[in-house]
């Protein structure tokens, strides 16, 4: 069913915009390019006739009349699937996703994952680009668990994108790695892109590439191990786990960006847990519609938990 129709007056000061650019800023809640297909698909009325090209300019005193088209069904699958949900509210929602799901469908992950899930799991999604779906602003990896903020409609997902853009969205990462720190805490920034030998991988050593910005610090040693925090100013793809490798700490159980430790016990304890030792422990933003501050915790999971009282208990025996 389409939306209903909303009628707006064009002002003496908006005479001479562009009717995409016009409808964009007096509608709300949605994004230019949306407002775009909504005129190029019929959507939109000016001075009573029906016009279908976003450039066309608009005149003071001028009445436009949209008609929201319906939001479309997706093809995606809701699945009732386990879900922990630490925050939500009729724009977005945060949940503190478990090592092993996939945060969105692709070849060979169709099913089983985060947007499988919500889709079953929330009943007011208004629906991203046109489509009944969560807006997934941004990512974890499958093997890494922890706090994920997932938009409801179009203007939460711009405006959540926009802060993660503008880097203003706290987020720290606990991890447990092998190795010794090169000191107590530092910066790395490097330039970042795909790894020119292996095109399933990232690398910190390209010649261009986006940068890339990981703030870190050591919290706890470990022997031969240590558990670190991990504070991201920007967000790529594996960006931890690489950036932590090429400090020569590599992450605990990383099939990727790791190395066997050569003590076996530690060995034993990275293959026992199965995955990164990576944690997104915490998540902090300001709600773009309310302009309140959130700032969400998730303590490890009992795996990621087990592998770090398995390390403790290697140090204390080796003192």
């Amino acid at each position: 069913m389409a939306g209903r129709p909303q009628r707006f007056v064009v002002g003496a000061d908006q005479g001479g915009q562009r009717l995409d650019v016009f409808l964009t800023a007096v509608a709300g809640g949605e994004s230019r390019a949306q407002i775009t297909r909504h005129i190029a698909g019929g959507a939109v009325e000016v001075a009573g006739g029906c016009v279908t090209a976003p450039s066309r300019k608009v005149r003071p005193g001028e009445v436009v009349v949209w008609t929201p088209p319906p939001v479309a069904t997706t093809e995606l699958v809701a699945e009732d699937l386990p879900l922990v949900v630490v925050h939500e509210d009729p724009y977005l929602v945060v949940v503190d996703k478990p090592a092993g799901m996939v945060v969105h469908p692709a070849a060979g992950h169709e099913r089983g994952t985060l947007v499988n899930a919500l889709l079953a799991r929330l009943s007011d999604l208004r629906g991203i680009g046109g489509e009944l779906r969560p807006g997934i602003v941004h990512r974890i990896d499958k093997d890494t668990s922890g706090l994920l903020v997932v938009a409801k409609d179009d203007a939460t997902m711009i405006a959540l994108a926009a802060a993660f853009k503008a880097h203003d969205v706290h987020r720290v990462y606990e991890a447990l790695a092998v190795g010794r720190p090169p000191g107590p805490s530092g910066r790395i920034e490097t330039p970042y892109g795909r790894d020119p030998h292996d095109r399933k991988k990232f690398s910190s050593r390209v010649r261009e590439g986006k940068k890339a910005i990981t703030g870190w610090s050591i919290v706890e040693r470990l022997g031969d191990a240590v558990r670190l925090e991990a504070r991201l100013e920007t967000g790529r793809t594996h960006q931890v786990r690489v950036h932590m490798a090429a400090l020569g700490l590599p992450l605990l159980g990383d099939p990727v960006y790791g190395r066997p430790p050569r003590d076996p016990v530690v060995r034993e304890i990275g293959r026992t847990l199965g995955r990164q030792a990576l944690h997104a422990r915490e998540l902090g933003f300001v709600h773009p519609k309310t302009g309140a501050r959130i700032e969400l915790r998730s303590p490890p999971p009992p795996d990621f938990a087990a592998a770090l009282e398995a390390l403790r208990a290697l140090a204390r025996g080796g003192a």
